[in-house]
């Protein structure tokens, strides 16, 4: 069963790399193969690092495509099953013709592990996951990506930078179900600071590079 689920979740990885490289490459078909590996640096690091960070919160991280079930204010104003919104992206910078940019197609769940409820101390006096924990989960997300931005930066792929830097500002938009959501939600502190950077490293990243 775990195999399967974590098959699943390189599927869906790939899947979001290829749509999220199309989408980039939309105006300049030639920078294809360099935005889908960029694109799988970046997510797969990125996912990583919430799966290790919810390994010590006693949590098991799992991703999935962000999906789109309510659509008005009345709880029951909602689909039958939740939208995958894959799609999103590719037919904005359609009908934009990729002058908009949507990369806010993955989000994560969190679940307690049963060791979990052994525990009564520290950041485990609480057996059940919170916000807080989806928000520190979310943050450290961006953390590594802000690294590899840097990085990337630093040893001249502008192209790898500049995609990172979209994904993080993406990232920090509180949209339900993505993880700026999370971290708003989770602790607005953390949110305003990550936003804050978020936008400022988009601004640096389309006048600079």
């Amino acid at each position: 069963m775990k195999m399967k689920e974590d098959s699943k979740e390189i599927l869906v990885v790939i899947l979001a790399s290829i749509v999220l490289a199309i989408t980039v490459s939309f105006k300049n078909n030639s920078i294809f193969y360099s935005a889908l590996a960029s694109f799988l640096v970046i997510i797969g690091i990125n996912i990583l690092t919430k799966k290790i960070v919810g390994y010590n919160l006693e949590t098991t991280v799992k991703t999935k495509f962000w999906s789109w079930y309510q659509f008005g204010l009345r709880k029951d104003m909602h689909f039958k099953k939740p939208l995958p919104m894959i799609w999103l992206p590719l037919v904005l910078a359609l009908f934009t013709k990729g002058f908009f940019l949507w990369l806010g197609i993955l989000e994560f769940d969190i679940k307690a592990k049963t060791e979990r409820v052994s525990k009564r101390h520290g950041l485990y006096r609480f057996t059940e996951v919170t916000d807080w924990h989806m928000a520190w989960i979310a943050t450290w997300g961006l953390i590594i990506n802000l690294i590899l931005a840097i990085t990337g930066y630093i040893i001249g792929f502008e192209l790898f930078t500049k995609l990172s830097i979209y994904f993080i500002a993406w990232s920090t938009i509180p949209i339900a179900g993505l993880d700026g959501s999370k971290i708003l939600y989770g602790c607005k502190p953390m949110w305003i600071i990550d936003f804050t950077i978020a936008m400022l490293l988009l601004f640096l990243g389309i006048t600079i590079i």
